[in-house]
């Protein structure tokens, strides 16, 4: 027998409390899903969901009467999240589908624990444990989790049907989960769903990109993807322009201890055009966050490794460090990879990590400058002290930032003279 009984979060006080809360008066929870499947893969924990027979609205009067805050999250679906030491556990009862229309399910509550696991997405989701550890499989999970196999429960159409968004969960578990090539009856139902992704919300689909792309490794997702077709359909942009780069930038963080970076991973795919990434920003609904970083990248020059340090540093302070930085990061990873076979490829290689650490510890400086100053050298407010300021910065620029407020004064004679 599959025991968790000796895990810590397990014991967790609150989340002991919750199993007692749903084990009483002829009721039964179970934990369910991530925590169950990462346990067992000897991965980190973080959230901890229950399954549960009782109705919702009794989990809520069961949770008050135990002083346990009950907030309905998504009541009407089952779910209440309890929060206990100002953590959210949530409780969803047993449920089947009535009625389903790829993106959202009817559903109808029960206490059939074979009927809620069959309507679970993939098998290694789909595994319950109790309150003393002990892991109960209804799909033979254990087994796709042994494989590390990424499989449908049931007909892998069917599950797709009922929300077309596990096209994109098959790839993003695959590269998070998964080993060796994907199960081929879920690569064959994705394939024929993708025409489907674009019935779904732009904020779904992205959240699912983002999760794929900060994935340790999603090289071999998005290869599968684009061998399905999958990725032209969500990222046209990706089309002609190849994923080759993936591969490099990976090995590069890990070697240089880079973080995941779901944007900078993005941009290894895409090409460098700011309408086209405009475009994609727009379609996908990206934070405005999200795009300004696209679009700074876009912007930003190609980068030289020949460049001098001086000329970084103008760059820096024209354009901001964000797109010069991605620029460095991905040239830099390209470069590391044709150093392989390349010695000027190394020396290019190492003169782009010396550009990248000048980049990344750029602070901006201040223009010595202010109207202020100007007034009261007897220039007037207006579009000539608008002219005279941008002349001086652009010079003060083009000296390095070396000439000091005395030295633009003087300036500002010669340019009023």
């Amino acid at each position: 027998m599959t025991s968790l009984a000796d895990q810590t979060w397990l014991k967790d006080e609150g989340v002991q409390r919750v199993f007692s809360l749903l084990n009483a008066d002829g009721g039964e929870g179970r934990v369910v899903g991530g925590a169950v499947r990462n346990a067992l893969m000897g991965l980190a924990i973080s959230d901890v969901d229950f399954a549960t027979t009782v109705l919702p609205d009794d989990v809520m009067t069961r949770a008050q009467a135990e002083g346990i805050k009950a907030v309905p999250t998504g009541i009407d679906h089952g779910t209440v999240t309890l929060v206990i030491n100002g953590r959210g556990l949530e409780v969803t009862t047993l449920r089947r589908d009535v009625a389903t229309d790829g993106r959202h399910a009817k559903v109808e509550f029960g206490t059939d624990w074979q009927t809620d696991a069959d309507r679970r997405d993939f098998t290694m989701n789909a595994l319950y444990a109790t309150a003393d550890g002990r892991v109960i499989d209804l799909v033979n999970g254990l087994a796709d989790i042994e494989t590390k196999t990424i499989r449908f429960i049931g007909d892998a159409a069917t599950r797709i049907a009922e929300d077309y968004l596990r096209v994109l969960r098959f790839f993003r578990f695959f590269a998070y989960y998964g080993s060796g090539r994907p199960d081929a009856d879920g690569l064959r139902a994705v394939a024929r769903a993708r025409d489907h992704l674009d019935g779904l919300s732009a904020e779904r689909v992205w959240a699912e990109l983002k999760k794929l792309f900060s994935a340790t490794d999603p090289a071999r997702a998005l290869l599968w993807m684009r061998q399905s077709g999958v990725l032209t359909a969500v990222l046209p942009e990706t089309e002609k322009w190849g994923i080759d780069a993936i591969h490099g930038l990976v090995a590069a963080e890990h070697s240089l201890g880079w973080a995941p970076n779901p944007l900078l991973r993005l941009a290894a795919i895409v090409p460098p055009d700011e309408v086209r990434l405009a475009d994609l920003a727009k379609r996908l609904r990206l934070s405005n966050a999200d795009a300004a970083v696209l679009k700074a990248w876009a912007q930003a020059p190609a980068a030289n490794a020949d460049l001098a340090e001086t000329a970084l540093d103008r760059q820096l302070y024209k354009s901001g460090a964000t797109g010069p930085v991605m620029r460095l990061m991905l040239a830099l990873a390209s470069a590391r990879v044709a150093a392989e076979a390349s010695d000027d490829e190394m020396r290019k290689a190492a003169k782009l990590s010396m550009l990248l650490k000048r980049a990344e510890k750029f602070k901006k400086p201040s223009f010595p400058l202010s109207g202020a100053d100007l007034i009261a050298e007897g220039v007037q407010a207006g579009p000539e002290m608008g002219r005279l300021l941008s002349e001086l910065e652009a010079l003060w620029v083009e000296r390095n930032f070396t000439l000091d407020r005395n030295a633009l004064l003087e300036k500002l004679k010669d340019l009023r003279s």
